[in-house]
């Protein structure tokens, strides 16, 4: 079914009506109806970052019917009825969008491999690229980490294994087979735990910080309100971690 123009600029406030019915009927039939929650995040964290972690949010606020997706910027709102969307960027000003958290990627390995690291060995070592995709074009490279240490590379800059999303670079770090630039939101763990070291100090920062998007159709939801905190909390407590200082 195609919409017509007509269609197109009527949809967003159908559905914005048809989830005030929805409210009401939820408020009306009490445990009959469970609060459904869609949310977007980038397919990395979707993986194995925030899949991790939902059992924390539901276990303290109740029965909530989650449907996480992994998506690749743009996403439909929409048509989609995506409620809360995380996003590398500000990539959608025509919805409310904030600023939660500025992130760096920092130098990963096993530890086994760290212990004849330096920094000018560093360039004989595998190193782990990663693909970040259109959306994550300005996320920084080997190359750009070594220019930023003061090292000259040479063609180790782009030797290496390859993975095309941040949660496979991160697990072939893990593996030993190599030392990936990772974002510190999504190694901070890895880091806590002893699966993964710091061989050496040198971050670089994004040049982007990560945003979160509600739709006004969905802003005055309960359930959103308290998945937009404890997301916010979740993503500050990973960058915060002291493995990351």
């Amino acid at each position: 079914t195609v919409l017509t123009e007509a269609g197109v600029e009527m949809l967003p406030r159908l559905t914005m009506a048809f989830q005030e019915i929805g409210s009401v009927a939820r408020q009306l039939g009490g445990d009959a109806f469970r609060p459904r929650l869609v949310v977007s995040v980038p397919p990395s964290m979707a993986m194995g970052w925030l899949s991790q972690r939902l059992a924390g949010f539901a276990s303290s606020h109740g029965a909530v019917d989650i449907s996480l997706r992994g998506d690749d910027d743009p996403v439909p709102f929409d048509r989609e009825l995506i409620d809360i969307r995380l996003s590398y960027g500000p990539h959608y000003r025509e919805h409310p969008t904030e600023d939660i958290v500025q992130d760096a990627v920092y130098p990963v390995c096993a530890p086994g491999l760290a212990d004849t690291i330096k920094p000018e060995g560093l360039a004989s070592l595998p190193l782990i690229h990663t693909g970040w995709g259109p959306t994550g074009a300005s996320f920084p490279s080997w190359h750009n980490w070594f220019e930023a240490a003061g090292i000259e590379p040479g063609r180790a800059a782009q030797r290496g294994l390859s993975a095309n999303s941040s949660r496979a670079a991160l697990d072939l770090a893990i593996s030993g087979l190599g030392v990936a630039l990772a974002q510190g939101i999504y190694c901070a763990e890895a880091l806590e735990d002893g699966r993964l070291v710091r061989p050496l100090a040198q971050a670089l920062e994004l040049r982007q910080p990560y945003c979160l998007t509600i739709p006004e159709r969905s802003a005055r939801r309960d359930v959103v309100a308290a998945f937009r905190q404890w997301l916010i909390d979740e993503c500050r407590r990973a960058v915060d971690s002291p493995a990351l200082r």
